[in-house]
């Protein structure tokens, strides 16, 4: 149980964020909540962005070496004094009544273990159209996924200290999908909810490449730990969804046929196409109710490449794991270890 009015310490993780992080730490520096502490760990920046953090007057650590937002979470929260964690990342700005709803959600049902936010559908800096389609997608597809889950939203996640000691530390040996894997994990012993009265404003990737490539790697590295799982992950990732990304990764794969059979060919991929939208039919109706029907035509071109970078990664992930028994085991290693914080650069 809470005490009355608890300590939040208040960790953010951060790689060369120094586009987003004064937005980040004013953001909960404006927070209608106290008593709080404001944990900035920096993973080894290159652009400055721990000299921001100190120059906006709050304390900052260092991971002494890059190893990942896993190792970053885990130093502050070894490094933290309060009952209750809140993870923001650093590409993300908070609303003022954040902390205080977070609380109140763990201190009104303690079989919590946590409690994770929403993005907004607007992006939190820039304006480009890959970020308004991508904001509007997480958004969306956050929603639709409101209640108990079993995958972490861990970009803004409050828990109870002793459930985080309890369950463990984010697994060091991981630099991406950490979250589902210690969603996998919390949600063995606790609940983990999905709630919209916590959000916050997402700095969307603006660039396609860097973005497809992300979304390719996280779709590759969940395979070994998707296939141990008895039922498919409750969360935005449903199997009507896994199927709309498979479609469309298809629908890429059979364009050669127009080059053997003619224009007769492009039936097959724009079948698949077709079956790709429907299978995620209600992220385009948001789509369209948001943004109008015009808005419709680049949302679809970006939310195509979307899928079919994840539906190829989780192919490549498949193929890897029949090769490499080391990828196999890729989760089976739980570090328990809380590190100790290195280098307080406050």
């Amino acid at each position: 149980m809470l005490s009355r009015n608890p300590l939040v310490s208040v960790v953010v993780p951060n790689y060369n964020y120094s586009r987003s992080l004064p937005a980040c730490i004013r953001a909960i520096q404006a927070q209608d909540y106290e008593p709080i502490e404001i944990i900035v760990v920096d993973d080894c920046s290159t652009d400055g962005s721990a000299q921001i953090a100190r120059d906006l007057g709050v304390r900052v650590l260092s991971t002494g070496v890059n190893g990942g937002v896993a190792v970053a979470r885990n130093t502050g929260a070894a490094a933290a004094r309060g009952e209750v964690l809140l993870f923001v990342d650093s590409d993300v700005a908070i609303p003022p009544h954040t902390v205080s709803r977070s609380v109140r959600l763990l201190a009104e049902d303690p079989t919590v273990g946590a409690a994770c936010g929403m993005y907004e559908p607007e992006p939190l800096m820039g304006g480009g159209l890959v970020q308004e389609c991508r904001a509007l997608q997480a958004y969306h597809w956050r929603m639709s996924a409101e209640g108990t889950v079993s995958f972490l939203f861990s970009a803004i996640c409050a828990m109870r200290t002793e459930v985080f000691r309890d369950v463990g530390p984010f697994n060091p040996r991981l630099r991406q999908t950490e979250e589902v894997d210690y969603g996998f994990r919390l949600s063995q012993r606790y609940r983990v909810v999905l709630t919209a009265q916590i959000r916050g404003r997402h700095d969307e990737d603006d660039r396609l490449g860097p973005l497809l490539r992300k979304l390719f790697h996280r779709g590759r590295l969940r395979i070994p730990l998707y296939s141990r799982m008895r039922r498919f992950p409750r969360g935005f990732e449903t199997a009507s969804r896994a199927g709309s990304s498979v479609a469309a990764l298809a629908a890429a794969l059979s364009l050669p046929l127009v080059a053997v059979v003619g224009p007769a060919g492009l039936a097959l991929p724009v079948a698949l196409v077709a079956l790709s939208i429907y299978g995620d039919r209600d992220t385009y109706a948001f789509v369209r109710r948001r943004r109008g029907t015009a808005f419709l035509l680049p949302y679809t071109g970006v939310s195509l490449l979307v899928n079919m970078a994840i539906a190829a990664g989780g192919a490549a992930g498949v193929l890897q794991a029949l090769v490499s028994p080391a990828f196999r085991t890729l989760y089976d290693e739980q570090q328990t270890r809380q590190p100790a914080p290195i280098g307080d650069l406050s």
